[in-house]
């Protein structure tokens, strides 16, 4: 039914209710959400549109904003939702059916996705709490100020002041309220952890590893500086005391292990790099640190592994999957179950309490975080996260180098000038790094002594830059001989290729 507003009732008052109600819709959805243990509406939206974007604009994302795509992504979902809210509003002030249907229809969208979200925890029970909270307090407070601008009002007065400002004022409250559980429900993971000492502990730095170079990389990457890629748009809350592991599938002895069955056990520190497959030529995507976990061998000997099993499917808290060559962790390179990055307990952001980390593989098929469940199995009888968008099932790290100084576009002066960067072949080792300005000879760099062959390796070369533009240019060799190839590959289906280059200006 098609109804007018009171003359003086405006349309931008009746947005304003529209993005009033929502936003207490939204606040109160996620405060039920978190206090059930579910993921909340905002989250599991944003979920679905990162299932549903295409490939391309998800790397795109990963290139242009990095480790902010998440924040891009949210804000982007949060600007659609302002918009939308705001116009079912304007549509209330001369039709308050169709805004309140257009209201149900947006927490109906919200309630699907929260639905559809695999790392939901509570239930359908939780979740039908937290769509129904945002039903009454979002449909029911548009519909309650709606009807509050078009109360009677006595000849000569506009609408009633007080009970629109009662009205908003009470939707309000239940927003903040909703607010406030959020928070309160939804500090991140503090890390209650104590590692104990290692067994065995790394191996120290050699001496040499690296280089006395103003922007050359430092060879263990400090935990705040470290990359982070993965698909959860929030870090999941996990408890660390309630926290299980399930090593399932074909094994003879299927185990569950807490938290602290892992701590018990002996522990290993070493020095990985990991890579992200997002990684460009020449890009930051990748880092090395000192964990502390246990073999993953260890473990998968312990189950009994099955004959036939070549694969390993890991499952994260939040829902992610990823396929893991047996081989690969079962070899003499040491994959871990990581507990402790640097010295300390995994951060939130990278995994806590339990991740895996492997050597020598793209992390989107080796480094799953929040680990839950390692099944054995076989590449014929599943896909994962990413190999279900295109990846490659098997993605070993490839061959690369990159110039860390000078940077592109850099002004130099004229003279003795250091080159500097970094170089990595991991389970096989580097063995060479060269240099060549503006496509001449190939020239030896200095190489860093070498740390393992799980972690990169520094190199350098002081130029006699002479007055001009230059281009710069880095490959390198691994000790079985392998050169890099300078064929430009793009990330996709399992790496980039080609060498880095640079472009400076020489006074």
């Amino acid at each position: 039914m098609t109804t007018t507003l009171s003359p003086r009732a405006s349309r931008l008052g009746a947005a304003a209710s529209g993005l009033l109600a929502g936003a207490a819709g939204v606040l109160a959805g996620e405060g039920f959400s978190r206090l059930l243990g579910v993921t909340g509406p905002v989250v599991a939206v944003g979920n679905r549109a990162v299932d549903l974007t295409p490939r391309p604009v998800k790397e795109w994302a990963i290139d242009t904003f990095g480790s902010s795509d998440k924040l891009v992504l949210l804000a982007g979902v949060l600007t659609t939702l302002v918009v939308a809210l705001a116009a079912i509003g304007w549509v209330g002030a001369r039709h308050r059916t169709a805004a309140l249907g257009g209201m149900t229809l947006l927490v109906g969208l919200a309630a699907v996705s929260m639905l559809l979200d695999p790392a939901q925890g509570g239930g359908l029970p939780a979740v039908l709490g937290a769509v129904l909270a945002m039903l009454l307090v979002g449909v029911g407070g548009l519909a309650w100020l709606l009807s509050t601008l078009r109360a009677p009002r006595a000849e000569g007065e506009g609408p009633r002041r007080r009970s629109v400002l009662a009205a908003a004022s009470g939707v309000a409250a239940v927003g903040v309220a909703g607010g406030t559980a959020r928070t309160l429900a939804g500090q991140p993971a503090s890390s209650g952890l104590s590692l104990p000492d290692p067994a065995q502990t790394a191996e120290p730095l050699p001496d040499g590893v690296s280089f006395d170079v103003d922007g050359l990389t430092p060879h263990v990457t400090p935990t705040a500086d470290f990359y982070r890629v993965d698909t959860a748009l929030e870090v999941p809350r996990v408890d660390a005391e309630n926290h299980v592991l399930r090593i399932t599938g074909m094994v003879d002895r299927p185990l569950e292990l807490t938290v602290a069955d892992l701590l018990d056990r002996p522990l290993v520190e070493r020095r990985i790099t990991l890579t992200c497959v997002s990684n460009e030529v020449g890009g930051d995507l990748l880092g090395t640190a000192t964990w502390i976990g246990l073999p993953v061998r260890e473990l998968l000997e312990e189950a009994g592994i099955q004959q036939g099993a070549d694969a390993v499917r890991s499952v994260s808290t939040d829902g992610y999957t990823a396929g893991t060559p047996l081989e690969v962790l079962t070899d003499d390179r040491e994959a871990l179950l990581a507990l402790g990055m640097n010295g300390a307990p995994l951060p939130p952001e990278h995994g806590y309490p339990l991740r895996m980390v492997t050597p020598g593989l793209y992390g989107y098929v080796s480094a799953t975080k929040w680990l839950t469940e390692l099944e054995v199995t076989r590449f014929a009888d599943f896909t994962a996260y990413w190999t279900d968008r295109g990846y490659a099932a098997k993605a070993p790290i490839k061959l690369s180098s990159r110039i860390d100084v000078p940077g592109s576009f850099a002004q130099l002066e004229a003279g003795d000038v250091t080159v500097a960067g970094v170089a990595w072949a991991q389970t096989v080792g580097i063995e060479r790094v060269e240099v060549r300005v503006d496509e001449g000879e190939w020239q030896d760099a200095e190489l860093g002594v070498e740390d393992s062959d799980q972690t990169w390796r520094a190199w350098r070369w002081v130029w006699p830059a002479e007055p001009g533009s230059h281009r710069l240019e880095v490959r390198a060799t691994d000790r079985a001989g392998k050169v890099q190839t300078s064929r430009r590959e793009p990330i996709a289906p399992d790496g980039s290729t080609g060498w880095h280059n640079t472009t400076v200006s020489v006074a």
